[in-house]
C-alpha cells in the first residue's frame, strides 16, 4: 500500500518538473530562436505550488537581451503547445526572467 506524498515527496516531485520544463525550454529555445543572440536557460523556480514557472535566461550579446525576452514572451503559447506534446506534466504558467549576472535588473533586464 502506497503512503500519501509528505512534503519532502510533493519537493521533489516539483523540483524533477520544473527541471523538466528548464530542460524543455533550453530545447524549444535552441530550435525556434534565430541566430541574432544567444539565449541560455540558466534555471527555473516553481511558485504558486507548481502553478507558475520562471524561466532565467542569459542573452549575449547583451544589447540583444530586450529583443529575446520579447520574442519569448510572443512565444509562450507555442513553448506550452510544445510541453503539451513533449511532456506529461501539468501545465504551468511560464514566465521568462533575464538573468545576466551583474545585468539582471527582474522582469525585462537592462
Amino acid at each position: 500500500m502506497n503512503p500519501v506524498p509528505g512534503p519532502q515527496d510533493r519537493r521533489r516531485q516539483s523540483g524533477r518538473a520544473t527541471e523538466i520544463v528548464a530542460r524543455k525550454a533550453a530545447r524549444f529555445i535552441a530550435r525556434e530562436a534565430g541566430s541574432d543572440s544567444l539565449i541560455t536557460v540558466i534555471r527555473a523556480e516553481t511558485r504558486a505550488h507548481g502553478e507558475h514557472v520562471l524561466i532565467f535566461v542569459s542573452v549575449f550579446p547583451v544589447e540583444k537581451a530586450r529583443a529575446a525576452l520579447a520574442y519569448l514572451e510572443r512565444q509562450r503559447g507555442a513553448f506550452s503547445d510544445y510541453l503539451k506534446e513533449h511532456s506529461h506534466l501539468r501545465l504551468p504558467r511560464v514566465d521568462f526572467l533575464l538573468n545576466n549576472g551583474e545585468q539582471s535588473g527582474g522582469p525585462g533586464g537592462n
